[in-house]
């Protein structure tokens, strides 16, 4: 029998956050800050600020913001049970879907802007280069968590299979940081690829102790 992960109580954030966390404006908000990336990106675009290279500026970015929001998907459930703020929990579906958002838009600008829309020019750069491969493969994953993320699919799949797939957005993330990294190797921007995969290894720790812990209650 499954046991709940141990909360912690609440914290003096409790009687401020919470409130807000629940209330009706709450989501709206997380939409205009999870879509303020992409409206100044089309900003840039139109106003020519995007640099010499628009196109590597638009793949870069959303690529980056793809994996910021998995980032942030995966803090949310320890950052719920570390401040005791279970209201959080609210906005983890909401922000793995824009993650997903951000990663299909980099994928069509990789297939538009590099590609031209040849199918089998994509498959072939996809099976040649690995850093390729590991970026479409943390795509399909985010799809498979996209497309089964209403209360629908979790009736269709029950509760067991739907976690068991929704767990694999721990395997998008290190493939998505597997891909930022060789994406970078080349240009010797080692301290942001630090950043990241200290982020995504200490949210992987901690849910590796929560478990251990539920293990022993």
């Amino acid at each position: 029998m499954a046991h709940p992960i141990p909360t912690r109580p609440p914290s003096f954030l409790h009687p401020l956050v919470h409130p807000l966390l629940l209330h009706r404006a709450a989501k709206p908000v997380v939409w205009c800050l999870c879509l303020a990336p992409l409206a100044w990106l089309v900003v840039a675009l139109f106003t020519q600020q995007l640099g010499a290279n628009p196109a590597e500026a638009l793949l870069r970015s959303t690529g980056d913001w793809a994996l910021r929001g998995l980032c942030l998907a995966l803090a949310i459930t320890p950052l719920r049970q570390a401040l005791g703020l279970p209201a959080l929990a609210r906005m983890r579906r909401l922000i793995g879907l824009f993650a997903f958002f951000y990663a299909a838009i980099h994928a069509l600008c990789y297939l538009w802007l590099d590609m031209g829309w040849q199918w089998a020019l994509a498959l072939d750069d996809v099976l040649q280069r690995p850093f390729i491969l590991v970026g479409a493969l943390a795509v399909l994953l985010l799809l498979a968590l996209a497309l089964t993320s209403p209360k629908r699919a979790l009736q269709l799949l029950g509760a067991q299979q739907w976690q068991r797939l929704h767990h694999s957005i721990h395997a998008a993330a290190w493939l998505a940081l597997l891909h930022f990294y060789w994406m970078r190797l080349g240009k010797n921007q080692w301290a942001e690829v630090a950043v990241y995969a200290a982020i995504v290894a200490a949210l992987q720790g901690w849910r590796i102790r929560s478990r251990r812990t539920r293990g022993r209650a």
